[in-house]
């Protein structure tokens, strides 16, 4: 300061630490300056645009911006502004630096807060979100190193591996595919969602590898039996094999299922068959919950990007990108529609405008033809009670797939009438309801029924999966009128 006699260094406080947002709050004074300048500093400056500097007297005087000025000064002042950047740079780079290494060391700890294992890859015998976690090296093991003849099923998100660990369970390991960017996000989801879910017809998380694993691999319990669809009209599809007391068992059971799941604001989003296992008495095993969303019960709907399966996609949905628990509802009623008919969901074999098997059941609903929907296994001709559950389940299935979600059934509601149905009793209520609903008649052993049909008078609607048209949604109450 010997050069600027005229003024005189302050102390100020500081903070006990630094803010990572901006390096310059670490001072903490307010200052106020007051600077005196001679009447004639005042008039060169704003007059004659000269400048006020202080002498070695520590007075002011009035100069030119370039007079007076040497080389040296000059020089000192551009190296004083290039120092002052550099240092100002460094302070910066190395806040950004400790508020990463901060953020990181929360991200680690919140991870792994549960982890106290002596496994130096800090994975078997540790607990992660609840649930345990396992090594590579132990499911690599179990599934004789991912061994393709024991491979049990292949996703969208990732291939699924038949295994027995050491203690002699049998479990599904289901490898996510290292190309899908998803991966991590779809791994986070099934865990996050099934270590809050208990219910007897849902598939159980056995655990999972940790986010250090070179590999992300989910561990379920193994459901012996395969899928619905395996046994509608897959490999394991014999006539006779899966007869409808088993199916509308199957039908409340998944519904259960899926009651739940809603009940504990979750959206399952990829309902189909392939995603219903069967254990060995043919209880239901509902899995699969990459794509599956947390639904905030105060909320009507949730935007995002339509996803699942072709076939069983909502229609609504798609077309507006409003994810609600109706859209499960509209999946379960194709569920519904392979469970009476034994066909696949989408079938390319089949006439266009009826590739979709939604399509295809409106079609025969309206057209008074259920009976050339329903699998001939069924004994839909010979057997009245098959025939009074199977219609009274196809027209559960034809309101669950309207176009307008608002004519939908809820889950609970759907639940409801498929333990009416299987029980064969009917309170006054569901008569009532069953007798005027889609023109269903009270009778359907009546000489009357062929005639009448499930639906009359109401005009078909385009695909439900491909939304290329504008559709019309009709409510399911026929005009009948005339």
């Amino acid at each position: 300061m010997s050069s600027l006699p005229a003024c005189t260094p302050i102390n100020l406080p500081i903070k006990d630490f630094l803010d990572s947002q901006d390096p310059f709050t670490f001072v903490t004074a307010n200052l106020l300056t007051l600077v005196q300048l001679s009447d004639e500093c005042v008039n060169s400056h704003y007059h004659r645009r000269e400048q006020c500097q202080v002498n070695s007297q520590g007075k002011f005087y009035c100069a030119n911006e370039t007079k007076g000025l040497s080389k040296a000064g000059k020089v000192g002042i551009v190296l004083g502004v290039v120092l002052s950047s550099i240092l100002i740079a460094g302070i910066l780079l190395l806040l950004y630096k400790r508020r990463r290494s901060s953020s990181r060391d929360q991200f680690q700890t919140r991870n792994t807060s549960a982890d106290h294992s002596p496994d130096p890859d800090g994975e078997s015998g540790s607990v992660y979100f609840g649930i345990p976690l396992f090594s590579y090296k132990e499911l690599e093991e179990a599934t004789s190193r991912f061994d393709l003849n024991k491979q049990i099923g292949d996703g969208g998100f990732g291939t699924v591996y038949y295994g027995k660990l050491h203690d002699g369970r049998e479990v599904a390991v289901k490898r996510l595919y290292e190309h899908n960017y998803r991966r991590v996000e779809q791994f986070m989801n099934e865990v996050q969602i099934l270590t809050r879910l208990r219910h007897k017809n849902l598939v159980s998380l056995y655990g999972c590898t940790s986010r250090k694993s070179r590999e992300l691999l989910l561990v379920y319990e193994y459901i012996p039996n395969g899928t619905i669809a395996s046994h509608l009209h897959g490999e394991l599809a014999k006539p006779g094999l899966l007869p409808w007391s088993k199916r509308i068992k199957i039908a409340v059971e998944t519904a259960s299922a899926l009651a739940y799941l809603h009940a504990t604001d979750i959206i399952h989003r990829d309902v189909k068959t392939n995603n219903i296992l069967l254990d060995d008495s043919y209880s239901v095993k509902v899995a699969d919950f990459g794509l599956s969303r947390l639904f905030p019960n105060d909320v009507t709907h949730v935007s995002t990007a339509p996803q699942g399966t072709p076939g069983y996609v909502d229609p609504e949905y798609y077309q507006c990108y409003q994810l609600t628990s109706k859209s499960d509802v509209y999946s379960f009623g194709v569920v519904l529609m392979e469970l009476i008919s034994s066909k696949p969901a989408v079938d390319m074999s089949r006439d266009k405008d009826e590739i979709n098997l939604s399509s295809l059941a409106i079609k025969k609903i309206q057209e008074s033809a259920l009976v050339e929907l329903v699998d001939p296994s069924l004994g839909f001709d010979s057997d009245n009670e098959v025939k009074r559950m199977v219609v009274s389940v196809a027209e559960l299935a034809f309101q669950c797939l309207q176009r307008d979600k608002d004519l939908r059934p809820s889950m609970d509601k759907v639940l409801e009438v498929l333990k009416t149905i299987e029980s064969g009793k009917k309170n006054d209520d569901e008569a009532e309801h069953l007798e005027v609903v889609d023109g269903l008649p009270g009778n359907v052993n009546s000489p009357e029924w062929d005639q009448i049909g499930l639906v009359k008078n109401v005009k078909p609607p385009s695909s439900p999966v491909t939304v290329t048209d504008s559709w019309e949604s009709k409510s399911t109450t026929p005009n009948v009128s005339g």
